[in-house]
């Protein structure tokens, strides 16, 4: 009895996995460094070449819920570890806004090869390159290769506003907003076009990666992605953190508290469009203590979240409803791994049965809350991410195992001093002054960390 009990508790601890009819076929080198490439499908790359998948992640017993997994994440101190610096440049969109590309390891500290990997990262919803989940894969991913790492270059893209980015544009960032990762892989790739550029979404970052994976379809220059914590669908997520008390006053007011923070750091900027239906409202409607991340997203997001069509929005459940990502599943054309976990308070709803996609893997964990995935460590009392074995696994066999057959994008060209993709003038970026080196969390005081 007890050799059965412990068998069905270690299997209750493997991640559930979830693959389309007929998974797609990789073309895939047999060995390191080797010319003789087979045909594997995504399922059988999976197992064999990400096993952590298949092993058991148990959360440490005195974070045994979603909610205090997610809470560690929040007020854990992850200041000692996963050490990242960045060489940081800034790039001005068409309409004006500007996005921070932070970059590692810094070219001070060594040279990387044309065709390094990329592993190219978007945060969460008031993140940036400082949070602890982001450093959490970065630091293993860019750590030499005589070190025990990957030796890969990361480049984390931080939003408008985020992480120390000014706002120049009386235009936001949002969940649907997909033109601001576009240009910026676009910019990546004009600066390293032999290098694989790999795609790691968290939370509300995941929901940009997994729309912009869907979009492009085929032409994605990300030659996959992979998806942590994704909220899929925001009106299933909105309606739960909405109408359970708890969360709404711990989970919702959090997130919407860090949106007006950010907001209100930007206000003197803000000001200098007073036409702007973004600054009218923030002039009239914040802050307010009390505010729920739907009455922010009513507020704000819905109005200035993205470019116009489709903003703005007639209501924020308008705005939840179009930018879901679990309806565009079954258009990405690369490989894709998404990892939820079941517990997950704030992005609540998995799409499993959803989605036929050969191309696309769902796993989905018993525990870890919201960007956890704590587990007990080695030393007694110390806590280690989970999810970094499996999503360094991914990354490495994408980098240096997946065989990219074709171009990926279109061309691109520069007109009047912009970057653009030929056929398409609507979209581009150029470099602009700022920037420079990037270490730790300075300036993020206020914000709560790991939402």
């Amino acid at each position: 009895m007890g050799a059965l009990f412990s068998f069905l508790s270690a299997a209750y601890y493997i991640p559930k996995l979830y693959f389309g009819s007929t998974p797609a076929t990789l073309s895939v080198r047999a060995t390191a460094n080797s010319k003789h490439v087979e045909k594997v499908a995504l399922n059988d790359f999976i197992r064999l070449r990400v096993p952590s998948l298949y092993r058991e992640y148990r959360p440490a017993w005195w974070l045994n819920s979603g909610h205090l997994q997610t809470a560690y994440c929040v007020v854990g101190d992850f200041t000692k570890i996963d050490k990242v610096e960045y060489d940081r440049k800034l790039i001005r969109t068409l309409d004006g806004g500007t996005l921070g590309l932070d970059f590692t390891p810094p070219a001070e500290e060594r040279t990387l090869k044309d065709d390094t990997p990329i592993v190219v990262v978007l945060h969460g919803l008031t993140g940036g390159s400082h949070e602890s989940y982001v450093r959490s894969i970065l630091a293993p991913v860019c750590t030499p290769v005589e070190q025990g790492g990957l030796g890969y270059r990361g480049i984390v893209v931080n939003s408008r506003g985020c992480a120390g980015v000014p706002i120049t544009s009386p235009q936001l960032y949002s969940a649907l907003h997909t033109e601001d990762i576009r240009v910026a892989v676009m910019y990546i790739a004009k600066q390293y076009p032999r290098a694989p550029l790999i795609g790691v979404g968290f939370s509300l970052g995941a929901n940009i990666l997994t729309r912009y994976l869907a979009e492009e379809g085929s032409n994605s220059r990300l030659v996959a992605g992979c998806a942590l914590g994704c909220p899929w669908d925001l009106v299933a997520s909105s309606d739960r953190l909405e109408s359970r008390p708890f969360h709404r006053l711990v989970y919702s007011r959090g997130m919407a508290q860090n949106l007006q923070k950010l907001v209100a750091r930007h206000r003197d900027t803000l000001a200098k469009f007073p036409d702007s239906a973004l600054w009218k409202t923030v002039e009239a409607k914040l802050p307010r203590k009390d505010m729920s991340l739907m009455e922010f997203d009513d507020a704000i997001t819905r109005l200035a979240g993205g470019s116009s069509p489709p903003f703005p929005f007639a209501s924020a459940r308008d705005y939840y409803t179009a930018a879901s990502s679990h309806k565009v599943l079954d258009d990405i054309r690369v490989p894709f791994l998404a990892v939820s976990a079941a517990d997950d308070p704030v992005a609540s709803h998995i799409p499993i049965g959803e989605t036929d996609n050969p191309w696309v893997v769902l796993a989905v964990t018993n525990g870890g809350g919201h960007l956890g995935w704590f587990e007990a460590g080695k030393a007694f009392g110390a806590l280690e991410r989970w999810i970094r074995k499996p999503v360094v696994e991914w990354l490495r066999a994408i980098g240096e195992d997946l065989v990219v057959e074709q171009e990926r994008g279109k061309p691109l060209h520069e007109v009047g001093g912009f970057l653009k993709e030929v056929g398409r003038d609507d979209i581009g970026c150029k470099t602009v002054e700022g920037g420079g080196h990037v270490v730790g969390v300075e300036g993020e005081e206020g914000l709560l960390a790991g939402l």
